[in-house]
């Protein structure tokens, strides 16, 4: 049980990790356009989980924390990540996003967190989010199955916290969505992993890339 209690622990909002400053590209594809309904969030939300979240954070994260008694190895993993990101928002977002939690854990002595942050910091790691999550979440004690369903969880909170401050979305209506792709996260974590990491979410790719060069936003990606 306590596996699933470290696993709640790390997804809920409240653990400073610093992602509330990242919309995932959500920001610039609503000011693409016209205003985008809930069942065409829902559409984006679950395309991203399926073609960028299942494909590239979750393998990275499943084949990272593995191998988190080896930095050498997650290192590895964490330039892969680097990759196969296309766009260059959601590279520098990653490793924000992964700095962010590194630093909450380091402060708390999370077995793992120092040494991994250390060689980040030394630049023999870029420190991307999923690696990152792999070596914190292994040192605080949660199992891989926890790990990957509290990355899952975080996804899609990160895309309705971001869905609700843009005024896309009410409050009620974002837990609404998150409790339809709550089985999609189910059903991505039981699949096999791929062998590669890929991730292909190129309406999110674009708009990300274009919202970097707007004048005024509300988040960083």
């Amino acid at each position: 049980m306590i596996s699933q209690l470290l696993a709640i622990w790390q997804a809920d909002a409240a653990f400073p990790s610093g992602g509330f400053a990242f919309s995932n590209g959500l920001e610039g594809l609503a000011a693409a356009g016209d205003r985008l309904s809930s069942d065409e969030l829902e559409a984006v939300v679950e395309a991203a989980l399926r073609r960028r979240w299942a494909t590239a954070d979750r393998v990275a994260l499943a084949r990272a924390f593995e191998a988190a008694n080896d930095l050498d190895a997650v290192a590895e993993i964490d330039r892969e990540v680097e990759a196969t990101m296309l766009a260059e928002p959601f590279r520098l977002g990653s490793r924000r996003n992964g700095a962010g939690l590194l630093a909450a854990h380091a402060r708390i002595g999370t077995p793992g967190a120092r040494d991994w942050q250390a060689r980040v910091r030394a630049g023999r790691a870029l420190g991307h989010l999923a690696t990152t999550q792999a070596v914190v979440w292994s040192g605080a004690g949660l199992d891989r199955s926890g790990a990957v369903l509290a990355s899952g969880y975080m996804a899609v909170s990160g895309f309705m916290t971001a869905a609700v401050r843009l005024g896309v979305i009410g409050a009620i209506a974002a837990q609404s969505t998150v409790r339809k792709l709550l089985p999609v996260v189910a059903e991505l974590a039981a699949t096999p992993l791929p062998g590669r990491i890929e991730s292909f979410s190129f309406r999110l790719d674009i708009a990300a890339t274009r919202h970097a060069r707007g004048d005024l936003r509300l988040f960083a990606n």
